[in-house]
């Protein structure tokens, strides 16, 4: 069984948070995760600026920040943070609605946590072929073409932190 735990600790922006739980379901069944407790957290700018700082020396706001929290052979426990400011700011760029660049940061930080990452050009192209397959799945908009990672290649010296 999968529990997540929304905690919208933002109010400047209007989120789906059954869309959000729904995609941190969604991403651990396609990975073959069937049990664990996730936490997830809408923030602003100004605190995720602070966490990232705190926890990955990253002295700028990002977009998703995630942490496992268990040992890889027990049930998945994980906090994602992602921040609502920076899926308003960044959406207008991409020509797509807030939500959808913020749910976009839920499945990339839920990809972090099953095992994907980012770094090499390789590795990225999989997550992104990957954030794509679950946002079909949830029924969402695909990110413009010109869009080729939501870390790496944007503003903030590297985006996703996740």
């Amino acid at each position: 069984m999968i529990k997540v735990d929304l905690a919208n600790e933002q109010s400047k922006h209007d989120i789906d948070a059954d869309l959000l739980c729904r995609a941190v379901r969604t991403v651990l069944e396609g990975e073959q995760i069937r049990s664990g407790i996730v936490s997830l957290a809408v923030v602003d700018d100004p605190t995720i600026h602070k966490l990232n700082r705190k926890y990955l020396a990253h002295d700028y706001p990002t977009d998703v920040l995630s942490f496992r929290l268990s040992d890889a052979d027990t049930p998945l426990e994980a906090e994602v943070i992602v921040s609502a400011d920076t899926a308003s700011a960044r959406s207008a760029d991409f020509g797509w609605q807030m939500l959808d660049e913020l749910l976009l940061y839920v499945i990339h930080g839920m990809l972090h946590l099953a095992g994907y990452d980012d770094k090499a050009v390789s590795d990225r192209m999989i997550m992104r072929e990957k954030e794509e397959q679950y946002l079909r799945l949830l029924g969402r908009p695909l990110p413009t073409p010109e869009r080729s990672a939501i870390s790496g290649e944007q503003a903030f010296k590297g985006g996703s932190s996740a």
